[in-house]
């Protein structure tokens, strides 16, 4: 699954962009309903926006141990995050999206598997990842 991804991510043409890449629930402090501080900050990446926002999706509400958020949720993610930005993103930045959604989430099965920890990641990426990755078109 995780090679599907990547295959998935660098087809696409997409511009790069800096951001933050471990947009996660520990990573953020909020006042009242608005981001006050995003920590973390030796997680940026130069990725295109849409892998960006993609990668966030899978993971906004992971606390430790970070899994997967559920499909539902990660669709919900990218449609208010769309809004917010006044643009739909094309075929191409929403099949990235979800491309990036699995991608972070494989890494944290990979890191499971390579240290024995509980296969929190590893049982998401079981369940979600061919949903994923359809909509990835991978």
């Amino acid at each position: 699954m995780a090679g599907r991804a990547r295959r998935r991510l660098l087809a696409s043409p997409l511009a790069c962009v800096l951001g933050h890449a471990d947009f996660e629930a520990q990573n953020l402090r909020w006042r009242d309903t608005r981001v006050w501080v995003v920590h973390d900050w030796d997680s940026l990446a130069w990725q295109p926006e849409a892998a960006l926002a993609g990668a966030a999706s899978g993971g906004f509400a992971s606390v430790p141990p970070p899994t997967l958020v559920p499909v539902e949720s990660s669709a919900a993610f990218l449609d208010a995050y769309q809004e917010v930005r006044g643009r739909l993103f094309t075929r191409d930045e929403q099949e990235v999206a979800w491309a990036a959604s699995l991608w972070v989430a494989a890494h944290n099965a990979r890191w499971e598997a390579l240290h024995g920890d509980p296969p929190v990641s590893g049982k998401a990426v079981r369940a979600q990842g061919e949903e994923r990755l359809r909509r990835a078109g991978a």
